[in-house]
C-alpha cells in the first residue's frame, strides 16, 4: 500500500507541474515601459518630472493587470535607473510578450496645449509627430556608443530611420486595434484626444519591439492644469484604470477564446538572430568565447533557412530591382500580410552569409527563418534538429 501511495503521490506532482505549464504558456504577456530614468529626466516642468510620473503610471498600471486573470506583466524599469532603448524593446523581445507599452508624458512651448496622444510605428510627414519623435529619440545620445549600436541614425532626424524601418506594417493592424482602445479609454475619462485618433511616428524604443506596440503621451506636463493632474495620485489612478482596461478589452478581443495563433517567429527568436551576427563580426580570443562549430552534415534533411527582408500589406513583384539588388526572391501571405524572403539554403553557415549580405544591401532588420518540410519552425530548433 505505501508504494502505491508514492506512486499516486509522484502522478499527482506531476500533473500539477504540467498544468501550471501549461497556464503559463498560455498567459498574455504584456510588458509595460516607463519612458526615460535616472540621469534622463525627460520632461521638466513646473516641478513636475516625467521619470517620475510615467514610472508611477507603469507601476499603477501593472498592479491593476496582476490582479487580472491570464496577464503576465514584464518591466522594463521598476525603479528609477536608465535602459537604452534597444535595450527595453528586447526585454519584451525576449519574455516573448504579447503586446508592448510604453508610457510618457508630452510637453511643448505653448503652454496651453493639452490632451493625450497614443502612437503606432510607422514613418510620418506630419510635423508635430516629427517632433514629439525626436524628442523622445534624443535620448540615445545619452548612451555609449549610440552611433554604431543605432546604425547611424541620427536623433535629429527621425525621418532618417526611414532606411532601417522596413517591418513597420508587420504588426499594424493589431497596433492601431490597441492604441485605438487606449485612447477611446481616454476621451471616456473626457481627455482631449489631440489629431482626432491613433498617430504614426518613426519612435526608436517601438523600433525594435517585435510585436503589437504604442507609445502613450499622456498628456502634457508643460500644461498647468494637466500636469497636476498627471502628478497626482487621483490623476494617476484614472490614467492607469484607463490604460489597463484597454489592455484587457485588447486581450478578450484579441486572445482570449481560442481563436489566438502564436506568431510563426517568435520575437526573442530574432534577437538571438541578431545576436549571431553580431557575434560574427566581433573577433574575440579562443579563450573567451568559442563558437559552436554547425556543419552542414548536422542539418538534418527537410531543414531549410531564409533571410526574411519585410513584411507588408502591399504586394510587390519579385524582382531584384524591387529588392535593392538582391535575386531569388520569394514570399508568402499570412492574413493580410506579404512576406518578403531572399536566398534559401539547408546549410547554417549559409545562411548566414545569406543574413550579412542582405544587412550589406541596407536590410539592418533582416533575420533569420527556419522551415522543415515546408513547415516554419525556429531557428534555434532547426539548428537543434
Amino acid at each position: 500500500m505505501p508504494i502505491t501511495y508514492k506512486i499516486f503521490f509522484k502522478i499527482l506532482i506531476i500533473l500539477l507541474c504540467c498544468q501550471n505549464s501549461f497556464s503559463q504558456s498560455n498567459k498574455f504577456k504584456v510588458t509595460l515601459d516607463a519612458g526615460h530614468g535616472d540621469h534622463d529626466y525627460g520632461a521638466v516642468h513646473n516641478g513636475h518630472i516625467e521619470k517620475n510620473i510615467t514610472l508611477a503610471l507603469v507601476l499603477k498600471v501593472g498592479k491593476i493587470l496582476e490582479k487580472s486573470s491570464g496577464i503576465e506583466v514584464i518591466y522594463t524599469r521598476k525603479t528609477d535607473k536608465f535602459i537604452d532603448l534597444v535595450e527595453r524593446a528586447n526585454i519584451a523581445n525576449r519574455a516573448d510578450a504579447n503586446i508592448f507599452v510604453s508610457i510618457h508624458c508630452n510637453a511643448n512651448k505653448n503652454t496651453v496645449a493639452d490632451g493625450t496622444e497614443t502612437y503606432v510605428m510607422g514613418m510620418s510627414k506630419n510635423a508635430s509627430n516629427l517632433e514629439a519623435a525626436k524628442r523622445e529619440n534624443s535620448v540615445i545620445t545619452l548612451e555609449k556608443d549610440y552611433k554604431n549600436k543605432y546604425e547611424g541614425y541620427d536623433p535629429k532626424n527621425p525621418e532618417s530611420m526611414l532606411g532601417m524601418t522596413i517591418m513597420q506594417e508587420e504588426f499594424i493592424e493589431n497596433s492601431i486595434l490597441l492604441a485605438g482602445k487606449i485612447q477611446d479609454k481616454f476621451v471616456g475619462l473626457g481627455k482631449k484626444s489631440r489629431g482626432g485618433g491613433v498617430k504614426q511616428a518613426p519612435y526608436m524604443v517601438l523600433h525594435k519591439a517585435y510585436m503589437p506596440r504604442v507609445l502613450i503621451e499622456t498628456g502634457f506636463i508643460s500644461n498647468v492644469v494637466e500636469g497636476n493632474y498627471l502628478d497626482s495620485e487621483n490623476g494617476q489612478d484614472e490614467i492607469a484604470q484607463a490604460i489597463a482596461e484597454a489592455i484587457i478589452s485588447y486581450k478578450k478581443d484579441n486572445f482570449d477564446g481560442g481563436t489566438y495563433q502564436e506568431p510563426t517567429e517568435k520575437p526573442s527568436d530574432r534577437v538571438e538572430a541578431i545576436t549571431i551576427k553580431k557575434s560574427d563580426t566581433t573577433k574575440k580570443p579562443d579563450s573567451v568565447v568559442k563558437k559552436p562549430e554547425i556543419k552542414t552534415s548536422e542539418i538534418k534533411n527537410g531543414i531549410t533557412f531564409k533571410v526574411q527582408l519585410s513584411a507588408s500589406s502591399k504586394k510587390v513583384a519579385l524582382v531584384s530591382s524591387n529588392f535593392k539588388g538582391l535575386k531569388n526572391i520569394s514570399s508568402s501571405k499570412e492574413n493580410t500580410m506579404y512576406k518578403y524572403m531572399y536566398g534559401e539554403t539547408s546549410d547554417y553557415e549559409n545562411a548566414k552569409k545569406l543574413l550579412q549580405d542582405a544587412k550589406g544591401k541596407g536590410y539592418s532588420s533582416a533575420f533569420l527563418i527556419a522551415f522543415k518540410n515546408g513547415k516554419s519552425i525556429s531557428v534555434k530548433d532547426a539548428i537543434n534538429q
